[in-house]
């Protein structure tokens, strides 16, 4: 028996629907672009158990208000209001899912890892997640509460 396209679809709908649920998160400061929705996939549940080992699949859904020819990520753990570098594989949001020139009053799909080291601590902290243009101003910023675990 073969499986009806629609049963198909449905099935993959709730499949990715069960991996990547929009999260509740703070805006820190978009200026130059409006957050429509951010995943982390997987996370379930918030706040986000980032896994040892473990490399997380980051989708954010922007609207730009401004034209850049370019944008650069920068991340952050926030421990006790105080911002440490998290390095990720690749900062160039024009390799990133975004099509550059970005235009101004389109949406884009950012696209990205992050990679949970072995050697991180066992900690709960806040990951604040920026993307800045040419003027380094940003086009989004988000926090969320995760924790990272064995």
């Amino acid at each position: 028996m073969v499986p009806s396209p629609l049963a198909l679809l449905l099935a993959l709908g709730a499949a990715a629907t069960a991996l990547a649920e929009p999260l509740r998160f703070v805006d820190c400061g978009s200026v130059d672009g409006s957050i429509q929705e951010v995943n982390v996939s997987p996370c379930p549940t918030q706040p986000c158990l980032l896994h040892k080992g473990t490399s997380y699949s980051i989708n954010v859904t922007f609207a730009s208000k401004i034209e850049s020819q370019g944008s650069k990520a920068r991340v952050y753990g926030e421990m006790l209001h105080v911002d440490i570098p998290f390095p990720i594989p690749e900062p160039d949001g024009c390799k990133s899912g975004i099509q550059c020139p970005i235009q101004k009053g389109h949406s884009y799909s950012y696209l990205n890892k992050l990679p949970v080291k072995s050697e991180y601590p066992s900690i709960k902290l806040i990951v604040k997640w920026e993307l800045v243009d040419d003027q380094d101003q940003m086009l989004f910023c988000w926090k969320i509460p995760v924790q990272i675990t064995s």
